[in-house]
């Protein structure tokens, strides 16, 4: 199939996917470039609409494979008009998809998956507003094998196309969910979940603090950390120390120190 003007109908959709009040409104999102596209296709359980293509450089030849193999993907060659439509980059790669939304019962069932498994670790985004801080933690969460990821209201969209890059295709190797944390965490602790999360009143170092057990990581906006609804909720409040003169570190940075301290606990700690 070809759809080479971009004043095609779907053409038209897909480059309202680019906005997050059409994203909502249609359950889909679009991923570029071929890294992202190919981590698309290998996670047999996400649902693609799409898979389009320059027609002059052709199917990329990582993901020449899977044009056969998944046959449950329609592949269109188009204009490069059209992938610069669809696209947010100056330079975008010749290949984008069309991807639809996990639905809602995927998503209770997920989180009831993470409340019950055993030694649960769960990192637990609370209003982090920058898509960059959001895609490079879902990366660290994806890096030292955590369980998933969720993403309280005021965060960056996780469908938003910085995000989406800034994950390297993490996006999907882990469940990554979205909702109310004041309906989510309860669910944890009533599952004997710890709550554990950076505090500026907090009293333990996160180095002797033990991360063994089923806990779940809690990280607030870059601004203000996090709000008061999550922080009555915590269970225990960590520091990272500081050893030189600044004064704080980046809330992605510091969420993969907590995050690779747990890691290391669990992982490579010395009896």
């Amino acid at each position: 199939m070809e759809i080479l003007s971009p004043q095609n109908a779907r053409v038209k959709e897909w480059a309202s996917l680019l906005e997050k009040k059409h994203r909502d409104q249609k359950q889909k999102y679009i991923v570029e470039g071929i890294h992202l596209v190919q981590e698309a296709i290998k996670n047999a359980t996400t649902v693609i609409e799409c898979v389009c293509y320059d027609i002059d450089a052709g199917i990329p030849a990582e993901l020449a494979s899977f044009s056969a193999s998944r046959l449950d993907v329609q592949w269109i060659a188009v204009s490069n008009a059209v992938v610069a439509k669809c696209t947010e980059v100056k330079s975008p790669q010749p290949v984008f998809a069309v991807i639809h939304k996990v639905n809602s019962l995927d998503h209770e069932q997920t989180l009831q998956r993470l409340c019950s498994k055993e030694n649960s670790l769960v990192l637990v985004l609370d209003g982090v507003q920058d898509p960059g801080n959001v895609g490079t933690l879902i990366r660290s969460a994806d890096a030292v094998g955590a369980d998933g990821v969720i993403l309280g209201n005021g965060c960056a969209d996780l469908y938003n196309p910085k995000v989406i890059r800034s994950t390297m295709g993490s996006l999907f190797h882990l469940p990554v969910l979205q909702g109310e944390l004041a309906e989510i965490l309860p669910q944890a602790k009533a599952h004997g979940i710890r709550l554990a999360g950076t505090s500026l009143q907090a009293a333990v170092n996160c180095y002797t603090y033990d991360f063994t057990s089923s806990v779940w990581l809690l990280m607030g906006s870059e601004a203000k950390g996090l709000s008061a609804e999550v922080l009555a909720l915590m269970d225990d409040g960590l520091i990272i120390p500081m050893h030189g003169q600044s004064e704080s570190l980046n809330v992605a940075m510091a969420g993969s120190v907590l995050l690779y301290e747990v890691l290391r606990q669990r992982e490579y700690s010395r009896e």
